[in-house]
């Protein structure tokens, strides 16, 4: 196993030096200059020169990036040009925020996904199946942003179930802080769970069909028995690293609906950091989800050799 986990992290490091490269270049393309915000309105050449001195900004590019990956090496993300704040610090500050909204959101895709992907594979070809694929196909075409909006004034407005918007830290108020997150995390998770219904289904389909099955039932086993333990439990491993690749993916992207119920997570903080021209808390953000998103796929590929037994004897 470190072996293969080796071989995985060296594939990891160059992508990730990649991307550091990307995020770096990209925000040096956007248009306008932070430090124009920084300066006030009368914007003396004293204090923009000071400011640029202060930032390093007036250093070579290279010298720049290179300056800023061995600052982020050590934990050092930069200061925020907007509130003097270090970056690594509003990130904490968020990422509890952001985990829970994508626990709840997984909890959601598991909950309602598997059980609907194996009962459409054992129900193959029948009205069942049809309606489960209608019902995935249909969590993958609605827009996570419509659906936030009419649950809003659906639960929130006319029904007045669930608060419209906001957070309230676990910590302070679990259940009002469950009550906050659960539309966010629904909207999130129906989405997912489509897709985890489709590859539920096709892992369960490939092992229902298999000999080991045929003789479980021949031995006069329950079908609840054929088809939880043995075939469930074989299509176990596709499903088992989805789901640390959709986790990844929850925690790297769900801007619009952080914006759209006001969750002060990441999304959120990033397009407040890009209308603010924020460039170091950008960074910050971008090159933290990506290298957890790469350490996701990391995992995943770590559950994977865990559960095919093929890999382990590789």
């Amino acid at each position: 196993m470190l072996l293969f986990l080796t071989r995985r992290i060296l594939i990891a490091l160059p992508t990730i030096i990649l991307i550091s490269i990307f995020v770096f270049a990209l925000q040096k393309l956007l248009p306008g200059d932070p430090l124009l915000v920084l300066a006030g309105e009368e914007r003396d050449p004293a204090v923009l020169e000071l400011l640029r001195e202060k930032y390093r900004l007036n250093d070579p590019i290279v010298v720049q990036y290179f300056t800023w990956v061995s600052n982020a090496l050590q934990g050092d993300l930069g200061i925020s040009l907007r509130t003097n704040q270090p970056v690594t610090e509003l990130m904490l500050q968020k990422l509890p925020v952001t985990l829970q909204l994508a626990a709840m959101s997984m909890i959601f895709a598991l909950v309602i996904g598997v059980p609907a992907g194996i009962l459409s594979a054992y129900k193959k070809g029948s009205l069942t199946d049809y309606i489960a694929n209608v019902v995935a196909l249909s969590g993958l075409s609605i827009p996570n942003f419509w659906l936030g909006i009419m649950l809003i004034l659906l639960v929130s407005v006319k029904w007045q179930l669930l608060p419209a918007s906001g957070y309230v830290p676990l910590s302070e108020d679990f259940v009002q802080s469950i009550r906050t997150m659960l539309m966010p995390s629904f909207v999130l998770g129906t989405a997912l769970a489509a897709t985890m219904m489709r590859h539920t289904r096709s892992a369960m389909l490939g092992v229902l069909s298999a000999d080991y099955v045929r003789t479980a039932r021949a031995k006069g086993l329950t079908e609840r028995r054929v088809v939880l333990k043995h075939a469930f439990r074989n299509a176990l491993t596709p499903i088992v690293t989805l789901t640390a690749l959709l986790f990844g993916e929850l925690v790297a992207g769900a801007v619009l609906t952080e914006q759209i119920f006001t969750i002060p997570g990441f999304g959120k903080m990033v397009v407040d950091a890009v209308f603010n021209r924020d460039y170091a808390v950008v960074q910050g953000i971008v090159l933290v989800t990506a290298v957890g998103f790469i350490f996701m796929n990391l995992l995943a590929d770590a559950l994977y050799f865990i559960l095919n037994p093929r890999l382990r004897g590789q």
